[in-house]
């Protein structure tokens, strides 16, 4: 679900929610205001309803609540608690007694009274109307009705006198107005609130099948199309690394300070201890490891090159895995090469860039920021390496720099880093002393500490020359004929010079290690004295402690006395020239 969508999503629920509490008031509203007109009228309510009853002679609330006997009241009819006396001679005199009797009944003469034309009974017709006789007061359910005679055809007529008392109409416009306004307003908000609900209702069965889209169950082939998105595996693949580092960590982070001080050392001080181990199965299954580096910038980081799986048809060739200290299950990043990658090197100056020598004889360059493939390669053709590539070293500054690369053929190049389509330099080493062809085979390549000009080769043969890059005072470019390091009988798989630390300079001295199981120590002739007759130049010491070949040897990049040396059984050996030369401290 995108970001987009579910802000939508939240946007629509809040107004959900909105809505229904607005719904919510308005029937606590309506419940309050119903309470209310159960509860009674207001005061001013009910003070207008006995200003009413007064005006039209209906009872009061305060005669219909007191005591005493009353007649029910009739529509036309006074109140029989007082005494009214009508026009006419059929007048009715009611009295408090509930009897009623004519007018004439209390005047003196019997007969009847000759009718007297009035303007307010002009168009009454004069009825006969017979008194109503109440007997004794006894436990007996009466009713009483008043039937107009059958001979006489009554039309009965009233006018606002006779009815009631005159009382002004437009306060009772005003009021049925009012009240009308009033009704047509109710009316109308009732209307808008169904309106309203029905608004409700339909946007809540919406949102409720939107979301129901939403989190709907995926398909399979849905699953599969988002599990092979490459945003999905980067993003799987980039947010794993970090849990893997996390988890790696090999920090105590509950060890506590204030125990164990008391106790002894390390039981494995005075020995090597295996840190940790780089492997997966998936990318080092039937590969060969070919060379190894350590990055310059980033110490936790290291990169190791890999032959071809014979097994694997589908898989590239040659394989370049970088490891993080932290990250012991994968690598951090994978690359790949169309041939065996021979010799692997982290660029000094760059630490996003990493160098890659070739069983063709071609030389990649790949990028971290950049996918599994070199960002740029040299051609397959004559102007480069077309033999395998065993060695390289990258000499210079900052600012100018250079990567230097040997092959079998003898052949070494000088390349810029930003252009490998063709080597800025080219240099062929040839030896005439030799019997069928005079090129060298350079198996292994290195530069003295603050030289950029000379350096040594290790060669198929097991000698080891000294060449230069240029004409220098005494020595011409290419390989140095005379100077011949001579003392393996066999290939030489490494060269190492003496790193320049500490107070003394041991820059002339270096190692070399070689398929015939031996070590040597050697010290390089001066550069200011070159030989001009064949001259073989032994070895200072031999190490014949090992039992297979010797495929590399390194210095101690701090500790002046101390190497390591690592051979084909699989034995890392350590050594230490102050303690003892004829055997490893550690194995």
């Amino acid at each position: 679900m995108s970001d987009k969508r579910r802000a939508e999503i939240e946007a629509k629920r809040a107004k959900l929610a909105e809505l229904r509490k607005a719904r919510a008031d308005r029937l606590k509203a309506d419940t309050e205001r119903r309470t209310t007109e159960i509860a009674g009228p207001t005061p001013a309510r009910r003070d207008l309803d006995d200003l009413v009853n007064i005006l039209v002679g209906s009872p009061s609330r305060g005669s219909r609540e007191s005591g005493g006997d009353r007649s029910p009241s009739i529509p036309g009819t006074p109140s029989m608690g007082n005494t009214i006396g009508l026009p006419g001679p059929s007048a009715l005199s009611m009295s408090g007694s509930g009897r009623a009797s004519r007018q004439s009944d209390f005047s003196a003469s019997v007969g009847p009274l000759p009718t007297q034309p009035s303007s307010a009974t002009d168009h009454v017709i004069e009825r006969v109307l017979t008194p109503r006789i109440y007997g004794d007061l006894i436990d007996v359910e009466q009713e009483l009705f008043e039937l107009p005679r059958k001979d006489t055809q009554e039309r009965v007529s009233y006018n606002k006198e006779v009815q009631t008392t005159a009382i002004e109409t437009e306060r009772s416009d005003e009021y049925e107005d009012d009240l009308r306004q009033r009704i047509l307003k109710e009316h109308d908000i009732e209307k808008e609130r169904l309106v309203r609900e029905k608004e409700l209702e339909e946007e809540s069965v919406k949102l409720d099948i939107e979301i129901e889209q939403e989190i709907r169950e995926l398909s399979e082939e849905e699953r599969a199309g988002i599990l092979a998105a490459p945003e999905f595996i980067d993003f799987v693949e980039q947010s794993s690394k970090i849990v893997q580092r996390a988890l790696n960590d090999g920090y105590d982070y509950i060890r506590d300070y204030t125990i164990g001080a008391e106790s002894g050392g390390d039981d494995s001080e005075g020995r090597v201890k295996r840190v940790c181990e780089f492997y997966d199965e998936r990318y080092g299954k039937n590969r060969s490891i070919t060379d190894v580096d350590w990055s310059p910038k980033y110490l936790e980081l290291s990169v190791a090159s890999y032959n071809k799986n014979p097994a694997a048809l589908n898989e590239p060739d040659g394989i370049v895995a970088v490891w993080n200290l932290h990250l012991l299950e994968r690598p951090e990043f994978i690359f790949h090469s169309q041939s065996d990658v021979l010799s692997v090197t982290f660029s000094p100056f760059h630490s996003n860039l990493i160098f890659g020598g070739t069983y063709s004889g071609q030389i990649l360059l790949w990028d971290t920021r950049s996918k599994h493939l070199p960002v740029l390669k040299t051609p397959l053709s004559a102007a480069g390496h077309t033999h395998p590539v065993y060695a390289m070293q990258m000499v210079g500054t900052q600012n100018a720099h250079n990567l230097i690369t040997s092959s079998t053929d003898g052949t070494v190049c000088s390349w810029l880093v930003d252009m490998l389509a063709q080597p800025q330099e080219t240099l062929e080493l040839i030896h005439a002393g030799h019997n069928k062809t005079g090129e060298v085979a350079i198996t292994t390549l290195d530069f003295p500490d603050n030289e950029t000009t000379t350096f040594w080769v290790g060669t198929e043969e097991g000698s080891v020359y000294q060449a230069n890059r240029y004409d220098r005072a005494g020595a011409k470019a290419g390989l140095n004929q005379y100077d011949v390091y001579k003392g393996h009988a066999g290939p030489v798989m490494s060269l190492h010079f003496h790193p320049l630390i500490g107070p003394v300079d041991f820059s002339d001295l270096f190692l070399t290690s070689s398929a015939d199981w031996t070590v040597k120590l050697w010290r390089a002739k001066s550069l200011a004295k070159p030989s001009t007759t064949p001259h073989a130049i032994p070895p200072l010491y031999s190490f014949d402690e090992a039992d297979d070949y010797v495929y590399d040897v390194k210095w101690h990049p701090a500790h002046p006395a101390v190497f390591g040396t690592v051979d084909g059984s699989g034995h890392f050996d350590l050594w230490n020239l102050n303690t003892d030369t004829e055997a490893c401290i550690a194995n």
